[in-house]
């Protein structure tokens, strides 16, 4: 993710703050869970599960994104271990990603800066092909 310079605002600000990251989680979630290929991940889950899952991507995206907020959860590869999420199923995760985004209407650079970013954990979450 590019960093902000000192006298511009960081991703947080320019994306919209808390509430906007929490919007878009909550449609990027709702994208993951009804895509036939993703769905699985979510089988069997409760409602308190789920939300809790919700607020930890919200909590890790807007301490990411400059926010104030410090994320409690575990690391991405611990997060994910097990789970055997490859590429293709990734490469789908970035095409909701961008999705997402565009139904936000967020400029092109913030959301180049997000996908960037969430692209970078890549290494972390995918363990197979």
């Amino acid at each position: 993710m590019t960093m902000a310079t000192p006298s511009e605002a960081p991703l947080y600000e320019r994306l919209g703050g808390y509430d906007a990251i929490a919007a878009v989680t909550d449609e990027f979630l709702g994208r993951l869970q009804v895509d036939s290929k993703l769905s699985g991940y979510w089988a069997g889950h409760s409602d308190d599960t789920m939300r809790k899952e919700r607020q930890l991507i919200v909590d890790f995206f807007v301490q990411a994104t400059g926010g104030p907020v410090f994320y409690t959860g575990r690391d991405m590869v611990t997060s994910h271990m097990g789970l055997g999420i490859s590429e293709s199923e990734y490469d789908q995760l970035m095409v909701h990603c961008v999705a997402t985004l565009d139904s936000f209407n967020v400029a092109e650079r913030e959301k180049n800066e997000v996908c960037g970013f969430l692209d970078s954990l890549r290494p972390e979450i995918v363990v197979k092909d």
